[in-house]
C-alpha cells in the first residue's frame, strides 16, 4: 500500500497544478515579458511541452503519461510476447491488427518498470498499481495537466533570468526537453524569467514554425491542441466506420464518374468486408460468376479515408483507390475520390 500511495503521489508531482489563471491574461502577455514566474502560464506551457512523452507505446500500455521500459513480457490476445527492443513492437502491432473488430487485450507480467512524465522511473509490482497509474493519467488528461505532445521545441533555447527589480541576473542555454523540464520545475519562487525569442518548434510532427513571444507560444499550443483533437476525433470515426463495414453487407448504390452513374454495373453484387481487411464481391443473381476478391483499409488524419483494391475484375477495379469519407451512417457510406472530387461512390447496407 505504501508503494501504491508513493506511485500515485509521484505521478501527480510530475504534472502541473493548473488553476483558473489559465483563463486570465498574465503579465507576459502585456508590456513586460520579464515577469514570468514559476507558476505563470508560460512556465506551465514550457513544463507541459517538455514532459516526457510516453504516448509512443500507447498501443501496448494504453497510458500516455508513461512508457513501459523494456524488456517486458506480455500476453497479447492470448499470445505471449517478449519485447526486448522497440523493433519488437511490430510483433504486438501485428497481433493487434490481425482483426479489425475484436476486443484486443494486453496483460503484462509483473513486476515491470515505467518512466513517468517527470522522467523518473518506478517499479509497478502488480495489476492494481498499474490500474492506479492509468487512472491517475486519465485524471491528468481530463484536467489538462498532462504533457503537450503536439508542439516540440527545437533546442537549444536560451532563458534569461531576472530579480525582483526586473534586473537581469543571468542566462542559461537549454539543450533538451528533459533539461527544460527540470529547469522550470525547480525554478525559484522569488525569481523571474523570459524566453530569448525567437525560437522554433515543430507542430503535430510536421510543419516548423517560428515563435516570437509568450503570447505566440500560447497561440501555437492552442492551435496544435485543436488539431490534435480533430485527429483524435477522426481516428475514432475511422474505428466506428470499420465496425459498420465488418458488421454489414453492402451494395453499390451510386458510382458517379464523368457525370454518369454506373451503379447498375454492380447491381447483382453484394460486398462483404471481413475483419481481416479483405473484402469479397459476390454475384447474388448468377452463381456461375466468380467472386471478386479485394482488400480495404480505413485510415484517418484530419479526415477519414477508405481505400479499396479489387483484382481480377475490370468493373470492380474501377472503384480502386483512396476515398475520403464525406458522411456515413449504419445504412449508408458516402465517398469522394481523393484525386477527382467529381467522382463519388455510395455504399448502402442491405
Amino acid at each position: 500500500m505504501k508503494n501504491l500511495k508513493f506511485l500515485t503521489a509521484l505521478l501527480f508531482v510530475s504534472v502541473l497544478a493548473f488553476t483558473s489563471c489559465q483563463d486570465e491574461i498574465d503579465n507576459e502577455n502585456g508590456d513586460n515579458p520579464n515577469t514570468n514566474s514559476a507558476d505563470s502560464p508560460t512556465a506551465q506551457n514550457l513544463e507541459r511541452t517538455s514532459m516526457y512523452d510516453g504516448s509512443f507505446d500507447d498501443f501496448l500500455d494504453g497510458i500516455s503519461c508513461s512508457s513501459v521500459l523494456l524488456p517486458v513480457t506480455a500476453t497479447v490476445n492470448d499470445q505471449q510476447v517478449t519485447i526486448v527492443s522497440q523493433s519488437d513492437y511490430q510483433l504486438v502491432l501485428d497481433i493487434l491488427g490481425e482483426f479489425t473488430n475484436d476486443d484486443d487485450s494486453v496483460q503484462f507480467q509483473f513486476p515491470l518498470t515505467v518512466r513517468l512524465s517527470n522522467y523518473t522511473e518506478v517499479v509497478i509490482a502488480n495489476q492494481t498499481e498499474f490500474d492506479q497509474l492509468m487512472n491517475a493519467c486519465e485524471d491528468a488528461e481530463q484536467q489538462a495537466e498532462d504533457a503537450i505532445n503536439c508542439l516540440d521545441i527545437d533546442f537549444p533555447i536560451t532563458i534569461l533570468t531576472y530579480d525582483a527589480n526586473l534586473e537581469q541576473t543571468g542566462s542559461v542555454v537549454i539543450e533538451s526537453e528533459q533539461q527544460l523540464y527540470g529547469y522550470i520545475n525547480n525554478f525559484g519562487d522569488d525569481a523571474f524569467f523570459s524566453v530569448n525569442y525567437p525560437i522554433t518548434a515543430t507542430l503535430n510532427g510536421s510543419g516548423t514554425v517560428e515563435i516570437s513571444s509568450d503570447a505566440d507560444l500560447q497561440s501555437q499550443i492552442n492551435e496544435c491542441l485543436a488539431t490534435e483533437d480533430e485527429m483524435d476525433e477522426a481516428e475514432e470515426e475511422a474505428d466506428n466506420l470499420t465496425d459498420i463495414l465488418v458488421d454489414g453487407l453492402f451494395t453499390v448504390e451510386a458510382f458517379v464518374t464523368a457525370g454518369v452513374d454506373t451503379a447498375s454495373d454492380y447491381a447483382e453484387f453484394t460486398i462483404d468486408f471481413a475483419n481481416d481487411l479483405t473484402c469479397t464481391a459476390e454475384n447474388t443473381v448468377d452463381a456461375t460468376v466468380e467472386d471478386v476478391q479485394g482488400t480495404y483499409e480505413v485510415t484517418s488524419e484530419m479526415d477519414v479515408f477508405f481505400s479499396l483494391t479489387f483484382s481480377g475484375n475490370a468493373t470492380f477495379e474501377l472503384v480502386n483507390g483512396t476515398w475520403e469519407v464525406t458522411s456515413y451512417s449504419e445504412s449508408s457510406i458516402a465517398l469522394q475520390s481523393t484525386t477527382n472530387a467529381a467522382v463519388t461512390l455510395v455504399l448502402d447496407q442491405i
